[in-house]
């Protein structure tokens, strides 16, 4: 009897064993957040050049209509053609729907809004927490390591040089972000790295790509072109559409869960170099596997929505100070926190100066800016984790 019950006990034991890093103030995190990007989603699907009442925005998000036919959801999300081809397969009816005016215009313009903000901001704070971690140094972020500069630069020459391969934009950013912290770390590398080198490295990259963003505007004939690259510049979530939704979905749904697998390696290289040698470690295979990651979310964030900074240092760093250093943890929460601050910001971003639009990114430089600056006047070692 006592074999059996521990028979039985052994799956359960397990399953409890596996999720004993899930605790309340993780809950809670998740459960707050979550409850900010739902709440600004509803605000931002309430304004448009379109007049309808909040009611009646509200109650075209949960149209029936809209829930009840999955096709309708697939043709959203993957597009008409393979929306229709994956209904198929599934065995879901493909019969276009006959929605509603405003339930049309909320899910085809208005909803794309919110999910890019979302997408970004999972992508920025995971991003931010990899480098913070790889560099043991709190003021790590794709937006101050010039990650952001060169992902920028990348899809600037994209747009205007070589405009036929925008549908890799992602990857694209995330060669130019590569390139740009390879640079950083071969500056700050002097038989080592510290993390006043790393930040001031990260400053000179990213002064001079930002100056070559500005001089490829010379060479632009568009001017529609140059205003796009403009907003992409400031980062931006006005005009989004499905399409930057499909875009930055897959790779997000990459980059998030290659963190999670490798946040126990994260964990050690906290611990230290020399520690994490002795537990077996191959460290810079590690810290540039890792960073790889960091680099692809940073560039699927980037190639969305432009260059919003400094998300990627506000986030990992508050939620730290709420679930701990646990890198389980800590990237859970950044991937709900994230979006939190992105989707706020741009509800902000939005109503500030109604009817006018500000970029997201000039809001989250406000917060981020001071905030900065409270972290390099808090910590004496200018950011050492």
């Amino acid at each position: 009897m006592a074999g059996e019950a521990g028979k039985a006990g052994g799956p359960v034991h397990e399953v409890e064993s596996a999720l004993s890093w899930i605790d309340t103030s993780l809950l809670t995190v998740i459960a707050a957040s979550t409850a900010v990007v739902v709440l600004s989603g509803l605000v931002q699907v309430s304004f448009g050049t379109f007049t309808m009442s909040i009611t009646t925005a509200w109650a075209s998000v949960f149209d029936p209509l809209v829930w009840t036919n999955p096709q309708v959801l697939l043709r959203l999300f993957l597009g008409e053609g393979f929306g229709n081809a994956v209904a198929s397969a599934l065995g879901i009816s493909t019969a276009a729907v006959d929605l509603p005016k405003e339930t049309l215009i909320v899910w085809q313009i208005r909803m794309p809004r919110v999910l890019v903000g979302v997408i970004v901001g999972a992508n920025l704070a995971v991003s931010g927490a990899v480098f913070q971690a790889v560099t043991r140094n709190e003021l790590a972020s794709p937006f101050i390591l010039g990650v952001s500069s060169g992902a920028g630069l990348a899809i600037l020459l994209t747009l205007i040089v070589f405009s036929g391969l925008t549908t890799l934009l992602p990857l694209i950013a995330a060669g130019g972000g590569a390139v740009a912290f390879l640079l950083v770390y071969a500056i700050a590398w002097k038989g080592g790295t510290n993390p006043v080198r790393l930040v001031l490295a990260g400053v000179i990259v990213s002064t001079v790509f930002g100056s070559l963003q500005t001089g490829l505007f010379f060479f632009a004939d568009d001017l529609g072109v140059v205003q796009s690259a403009i907003a992409w510049t400031t980062g931006s979530l006005t005009g989004v559409d499905w399409e930057q939704v499909r875009m930055g979905l897959p790779w997000t749904l990459v980059a998030v869960p290659l963190t999670l697998v490798g946040a126990r390696q994260l964990n050690v290289l906290l611990l230290g170099e020399r520690t994490a040698r002795s537990l077996g470690m191959s460290v810079e295979r590690v810290r540039f596997a890792l960073s790889a990651v960091a680099v692809l979310a940073a560039g699927t964030a980037i190639a969305v929505a432009g260059i919003v900074g400094f998300v990627g240092l506000i986030v990992p760093h508050m939620v730290r100070q709420l679930v701990g250093s646990d890198y389980k943890r800590l990237v859970v929460a950044s991937v709900f926190a994230g979006p939190a601050l992105v989707t706020l910001a741009d509800v902000g971003a939005r109503l500030a100066l109604s009817p006018a639009q500000l970029p997201v990114g000039i809001v989250t430089g406000l917060i981020g800016g001071p905030y900065f600056l409270y972290l390099m006047r808090k910590q004496d070692g200018l950011g050492d984790l």
